[in-house]
Formats: C-alpha cells, sequence, structure tokens
C-alpha cells in the first residue's frame, strides 16, 4: 500500500485534497469516482517519479498527438500506438515518459492516470483525456485538443516572430556601444594624451567613462549574470511570480497586449474542455491553472466561488474587475444563447487577433525609437571625439 494525494470535488462543486492510501492511484482514483466524486489527480505522495524534473516540448507533443490520434483513428489498439510512437521518439527524454506510461497503460491504468503520473505534461491534456475515457469518446476529445494545441502553438510562433526583429536590433545596439566604448573611445584617448591638447569637457567625461568601462567590462558581465541568475531564482517562487506577473500587467502599452494574450488562451482552453464534457467549475480550475498570468488565474479561482453560489460566469468574471467588458458581455450572450463553448472560442479568436495586431503596431512604435535612440548615441560619441580635433584645426598657428 502506498499513499497518494487526491485533489476531487464533491457533488456541489466544492474542491477538496486528501491524502489516502491505497494499492494503485487507479484503483484510489475509482473508488472515489464510484463514490460520486470528480477527481482531477492523483499523485504519488513525496514525489512525481523519474521523469518529473522536466516538462514535456509543445512541439513534439503536438506531432505526437497527430500521429496517436491517427493511429487510433485507424483502428489500433491505445497500447500498441504508445509503444509503437514510443519507438520512433528522438527525444530521449520524451521516449521514456512514453515508455513508461506504456507500462502502466498494460498494468490496468487508465491513459489520463498514466500519463499524470508523468508529471510534465499540460494539466489541461490529462483532464481532457480524463473526459474523453469517462464519456467513451476519447478520439473525438482529443481530437479537439489537438485542434486547440494547434491553434495555440500556431499562435505563439506568430508572437515570437514578432519579437524577432527587435531583439535582434537591441542585440545589435548593445554590441555596437560595447564596441565603441571599449574598443574606439580608449585608441582615440591614446591620440588625445599624445597631442597633450586640452579636451573639451564633453570629451572627457566620455574618455574617463571608456577608460573605466573597458577596464570594468569584465566585472560588468560577471554581476549581470549574478543578477540575472539571481532574478531568474526569485522568478521560481511565488513572491517573485506575482511580482513579474504586476510588472507584465502594468507596462505600458505592452501590459494591455499581456492581459489579452492571457484572456484568450483562457477563453480557448475553457472551451475546449467544456466542449469535452467536463463540467463547468472543474473545466474553470484546470482553465486557470493552464495560463501563465497569477493575476489572470487568481481571477478565475475567485469567479469559482460565486458560480458554485449560483451566479453566472459572465457576472462572476466582471466581479473580479480583471476581463475585459467586451469578454464578459460576449460570454453572457453565450450562456444565455446555451452556447458557451462555441462564444468562448469566438472570444479568443477576437482577442487573439486583436493581440496581433496592437502588438505589430506597438513594434512599428517600438523599432524606429531604438534607431533614433541609437543615432543620438552615436552622433553624441562622434561628437566628443572630434571636437577637439576641430577645436587644435581652428587654433592660431602661432600657438
Amino acid at each position: 500500500m502506498a499513499e497518494f494525494v487526491i485533489r476531487l470535488a464533491d457533488e456541489r462543486g466544492r474542491v477538496s485534497e486528501q491524502v489516502q492510501t491505497a494499492a494503485s492511484a487507479e484503483e484510489l482514483r475509482l473508488r472515489f469516482s464510484h463514490a460520486g466524486y470528480h477527481v482531477f489527480s492523483v499523485k504519488a505522495r513525496g514525489g512525481r517519479g523519474l521523469f518529473s524534473k522536466r516538462k514535456v516540448k509543445l512541439e513534439p507533443f503536438l506531432i505526437f498527438n497527430q500521429q496517436f490520434l491517427t493511429l487510433i483513428r485507424a483502428g489500433l489498439p491505445i497500447l500498441g500506438s504508445l509503444q509503437m510512437l514510443g519507438k520512433i521518439q528522438k527525444n530521449a527524454h520524451f521516449a521514456g515518459q512514453l515508455e513508461d506510461v506504456s507500462n502502466r497503460v498494460k498494468t490496468g491504468e487508465a491513459l489520463s492516470g498514466a500519463f499524470e503520473a508523468q508529471s510534465g505534461f499540460p494539466l489541461m491534456y490529462t483532464t481532457t483525456l480524463l473526459a474523453g475515457e469517462r464519456s467513451g469518446n476519447l478520439q473525438e476529445v482529443l481530437e479537439r485538443y489537438v485542434n486547440f494545441q494547434r491553434v495555440t502553438l500556431t499562435f505563439r510562433k506568430k508572437l515570437i516572430t514578432s519579437l524577432i526583429y527587435p531583439s535582434v536590433l537591441v542585440a545589435l545596439v548593445i554590441g555596437l556601444m560595447t564596441f565603441m566604448f571599449t574598443f574606439v573611445i580608449p585608441k582615440f584617448a591614446e591620440l588625445f594624451e599624445q597631442l597633450g591638447s586640452k579636451l573639451p569637457t564633453l570629451t572627457l567625461y566620455l574618455l574617463n567613462f571608456g577608460k573605466w568601462l573597458q577596464h570594468s567590462i569584465l566585472y560588468i558581465i560577471i554581476v549581470a549574470l549574478a543578477v540575472a541568475f539571481g532574478l531568474w531564482r526569485f522568478a521560481l517562487t511565488d513572491r517573485g511570480r506575482d511580482i513579474i506577473d504586476v510588472i507584465r500587467v502594468r507596462m505600458p502599452v505592452l501590459g494591455k497586449i499581456w492581459l489579452k494574450y492571457q484572456v484568450a488562451l483562457f477563453a480557448r482552453t475553457l472551451s475546449t474542455l467544456l466542449t469535452g464534457g467536463l463540467p463547468l467549475v472543474p473545466s474553470l480550475e484546470t482553465a486557470a491553472k493552464s495560463i501563465s498570468s497569477r493575476r489572470v488565474s487568481k481571477a478565475v479561482m475567485n469567479s469559482i466561488v460565486t458560480v458554485r453560489e449560483g451566479k453566472s460566469l459572465a457576472d462572476s468574471l466582471q466581479r473580479t474587475t480583471v476581463f475585459p467588458g467586451l469578454a464578459t458581455e460576449m460570454i453572457q450572450v453565450g450562456e444565455q444563447t446555451g452556447a458557451l463553448p462555441q462564444m468562448l472560442n469566438s472570444v479568443a479568436e477576437f482577442f487573439e487577433e486583436d493581440v496581433a495586431t496592437a502588438l505589430t503596431a506597438a513594434l512599428a512604435l517600438i523599432e524606429p525609437i531604438i534607431l533614433i535612440f541609437m543615432g543620438l548615441v552615436v552622433v553624441i560619441i562622434l561628437i566628443s571625439l572630434y571636437l577637439p580635433i576641430f577645436s587644435m584645426g581652428q587654433a592660431p598657428t602661432g600657438q
């Protein structure tokens, strides 16, 4: 017998977490399912297995699910499909995960429980598989998840592609400034020292800064790396994630874009879960855990309390004051017409298009600002370096 941590909800939607003893995770899941509970997850207490430290990458995971769905449609058994796909995986970590999943399924464990035991797969994926198993329509539910994942990955790639050019531009600016201050300016400093002429104040400041940067560049890099490592470690804590999310949301222009992107992701996730047959409250919990923004996630979790009290989803989300008014109005129409999953898809599509448009406009504004800044810095440096030469050329020949 082993100890497991089980997360479940009763018939009134109240969620709780308990520590129970059972021979296996599947036995514990079935025990509470037969008792009328909705089981979210069952995990071994004190650890999550050999492959728990790394998350699966989205792109190979999408390819795997497309192949898995194709094999199931062709009539192959689930176990045989898993074993076949596990053998062709190039990533050793992912192949090991699929092998462990196959072994668990072979011993009678449910597919959703086998994937959940790896702890590297999205919560939405294991929840979707569980809904498909309970409804007896795993193929259709898996197809919806593949479509969701494909749309999400495509949109994410578009965002990353949009950010490549500004990132390269910033890197070039930093590289150019570093080269000028650590190589070009010290050369001019040696020239001016040989001439022995009196230098303008602006030139002196520039030369002194260049000398200091040349001698300190190694220490600056070490300090910058140490600070970056410290911020990365801090970002892994709950407090760090909260602070970073607040900064993201409050950023001018980009903050609204980030918030809309998270709302779109939430709407598409919730739509996929509801279409798969999950009840509203468990779907909201899973959707809240599937998004990056702590602020939006907490708002969704807070809305669950009022949804349990009988309030509509639109009213519950509106009370959080986080969701845009247009999103809650569209959700309200979906609830009134009985087409909430379809309306949530419309919300996602609208905000995804809005994010893409706003991001394009923001980047179109940022790029010239970077170029202007770089041009001003270069002009100031050139003026500072050539001003003494101009002064010497204008000096009287008798001096």
